[in-house]
Order: C-alpha cells, then sequence, then structure tokens
C-alpha cells in the first residue's frame, strides 16, 4: 500500500476539494482525513465517533441499562 499525503484547506462552507492527478484509473482508494483542532474540538469529535460507532450499538439495549441518574456521584473533570 502506498500513502500520499496532500494538504489542503477547506471552502468558506467547509467543503473540501482535492485537484490531484493519481494516474490510476479506475482503482479502489481510501481517504483519510485528519483535522487539526483544538482539544475541544477532537474531545466531541470523539464521542460523536464512538457514539455513531456500531461496534457499540449492544449498550443501547434495555440488558445494559442499569444505571440511573441517582446513582453514583457527580464528577466535574
Amino acid at each position: 500500500m502506498k500513502a500520499i499525503e496532500i494538504k489542503t484547506r477547506t471552502n468558506k462552507e467547509g467543503r473540501l476539494s482535492l485537484d490531484f492527478q493519481l494516474d490510476q484509473p479506475d482503482k479502489k482508494v481510501r481517504l483519510l482525513i485528519l483535522l487539526e483542532n483544538d482539544e475541544e474540538t477532537q474531545e466531541e469529535a470523539w464521542l460523536k465517533a464512538v457514539s455513531s460507532n456500531p461496534a457499540f450499538d449492544f449498550l443501547k439495549e434495555a440488558d445494559e441499562d442499569i444505571y440511573t441518574v441517582n446513582d453514583g456521584e457527580a464528577w466535574y473533570g
């Protein structure tokens, strides 16, 4: 597998546009996007990714819902 790094910017609407010739017609490619953000935004992105990941769907099952808001103590990290 070959890795290619292309640096670009999003436009005012947040859209990404690439103008890069691969010279590899009709090939499957994978695109990895790494955003350079502040710490809070990274945490929000991580929480969004985890909450939408099907690997954690089992946590939505009734058998996993064993705690209430009255259990434990509040933690303000």
